[in-house]
């Protein structure tokens, strides 16, 4: 077998654990090919710090305040384009999913895994289906304050990330802070002004002990980056 057949068949294989087309994923990676990546470098001043404890391979959780609708672009954007069909944006299924276009958007540019907030139960579990993206080998992107705030500041963690590593031991975890990504496109703007922006990826941690703990752990590694530190 060839080394092009091959790899038509993993592309194959992990859009199909995404529910995704290959065409799908052919075309998000020339939007940000062509589009979001120069967008972010030249028209954001996206500057990125830590790029290299960014995991190579393999299922991880990356996890990052949020406060504007940049945030989920210039996560992905960190990337190489052939990895963005691993990728998977945790995203609240009231709002992405509140209409078909809403949906189709979301899913093909971002490729989103949406999870419900409200009205939960053993079959919409969010939890159920985070854990089944990581066991297929994908990764996982949670803005673990569950919504965008106003300002830079972090707000409290609620406790579905801490109950997704609980539940996913050994999982790396990286903690990012976005920087000034509110102050480029604020919560309830639509169109982004120029502002220089930062990503500070931390080291990945693999947290263990009671959920209490873990919360505190991955709470304070973020708060920590969004401070200056390392």
């Amino acid at each position: 077998m060839s080394a092009t057949s091959t790899t038509e068949e993993n592309r194959a294989a992990s859009s199909a654990a995404t529910g995704r087309s290959v065409w799908a994923d052919l075309f998000q990676r020339l939007i940000f090919a062509l589009a979001i990546k120069p967008f972010m470098i030249l028209f954001i001043g996206l500057r990125v710090s830590g790029r290299r404890h960014l995991p190579e391979k393999g299922p991880f959780i990356l996890y990052a305040n949020h406060s504007s609708h940049l945030d989920t672009v210039s996560l992905l954007s960190l990337f190489p384009t052939r990895r963005l069909r691993e990728l998977r944006p945790v995203a609240a299924a009231d709002y992405f999913e509140r209409n078909r276009w809403v949906s189709m958007f979301s899913r093909t540019f971002f490729n989103t895994l949406p999870i419900a907030r409200r009205d939960i139960s053993q079959t919409n579990n969010p939890l159920k289906g985070m854990l089944s993206a990581i066991e297929s080998g994908q990764a996982l992107i949670i803005f673990p304050e569950g919504t965008r705030g106003s300002g830079e500041s972090l707000g409290a963690f609620r406790s579905g990330l801490s109950h997704l590593v609980e539940q996913a031991p050994g999982i790396p975890v990286v903690p990012v802070a976005l920087v000034n990504m509110g102050r480029s496109l604020p919560k309830g703007a639509l169109i982004p002004v120029p502002f220089f922006c930062e990503i500070r990826v931390g080291e990945p941690r693999v947290p263990s002990g009671a959920r209490s703990e873990i919360r505190r752990e991955l709470e304070g590694a973020l708060r920590n980056l969004l401070e200056g530190g390392r």
